[in-house]
């Protein structure tokens, strides 16, 4: 039987690295589970990056966030989820209840865990109202 496969969104990878978010150590718990199997995609990168490294919301450098990736990555159970599908296939089971911009990122991570039998593992409550009853159980709400 194989590992429960977990997608980090963003929100997840913020709370991680800044010991004062009010969610690090509710995220530092749940990361320290024995045999976890975690990981990030481009979006995850993409978006932890931009939001770490901006002056104006960020506490980081572009040298230490991306170190922090790259620690990340040496960690026993992390694995990289590459992006091989478009928007519209990895979207399609849910596309009936994207209803805005701002969900767009999250209709794309949310299908790739619902592609690859995987969590997507957030502290936005709101995913799970994107995935509805049917792929709820791709959806972990820390809280």
């Amino acid at each position: 039987m194989s590992r429960q496969k977990h997608l980090l969104d963003v929100n997840v990878v913020i709370a991680l690295s800044d010991a004062d978010h009010q969610h690090h150590a509710r995220v530092m718990q749940w990361l320290q589970m024995p045999g976890l199997d975690w990981g990030l995609c481009a979006f995850s990168e993409a978006g932890f990056l931009r939001v770490s490294i901006n002056p104006g919301v960020g506490k980081l450098t572009k040298d230490q966030a991306m170190a922090l990736l790259a620690s990340m990555a040496l960690h026993p159970g992390f694995r990289y989820w590459p992006i091989r599908v478009e928007w519209a296939a990895l979207a399609a089971p849910i596309q009936e209840r994207v209803f805005g911009h701002q969900q767009i990122t999250d209709a794309y991570m949310l299908g790739l865990a619902i592609k690859e039998s995987g969590v997507l593992v957030t502290l936005d409550k709101a995913i799970k109202s994107l995935a509805g009853a049917r792929y709820s159980r791709n959806v972990l709400v820390l809280d």
